[in-house]
């Protein structure tokens, strides 16, 4: 199969595109298949871990949890489609993703914006990036992406399967 100019699979690329696109689906319009469905919140967090996460004065972990979990493919990503990047480099669009995430739901009043969710996610990403270095380091680099594109593809696939599903079953 041919590779794109920056020496990546088609696949590799059009799977993190697809991941990319969840991954606004998921944060942004909150699974919602209709702008109607959103819901109608502005709220800001500064302190991290307070407020937004405290649940009958308890810490709620499964937020902070799904935070971090979310953002570890897009580090991974990251890694297979600009190796030549720093890890600064990848830290720094990691944490501007999210932050750009954070902005646009408080501007459009679609969620709140909450230091903890940046946090979170930019520990995913980095999570992401530290599982791919592993990889790297007991595999070639060729059959690290080679592996980690076929689990790629079979997560998509799943995910896809899976909301499809939920779909059909409510409409």
């Amino acid at each position: 199969m041919s590779k794109t100019k920056g020496n990546q699979h088609p696949l590799t690329m059009g799977l993190f595109v697809i991941y990319l696109l969840a991954l606004i689906w998921i944060i942004l319009f909150k699974m919602s298949l209709s702008l109607q469905e959103l819901p109608e919140f502005r709220g800001m967090n500064f302190i991290s871990f307070g407020g937004s996460v405290i649940t009958n004065d308890r810490l709620d972990l499964s937020e902070i949890i799904n935070n971090i979990v979310i953002f570890v493919p897009f580090g991974i990503y990251l890694c297979m489609v600009k190796p030549e990047w720093r890890l600064i480099k990848n830290l720094i669009l990691i944490a501007a993703v999210s932050f750009s995430f954070e902005i646009i739901q408080f501007i459009f009043a679609i969620g709140g914006t909450d230091i903890t969710d940046l946090l979170g996610n930019t520990l995913g990403g980095v999570i992401g990036i530290g599982i791919y270095s592993l990889l790297y380091k007991w595999i070639t680099k060729r059959n690290t992406n080679k592996i980690l594109t076929i689990l790629a593809l079979i997560g998509t696939i799943c995910f896809i399967a899976h909301f499809g599903l939920l779909f059909v079953a409510n409409h």
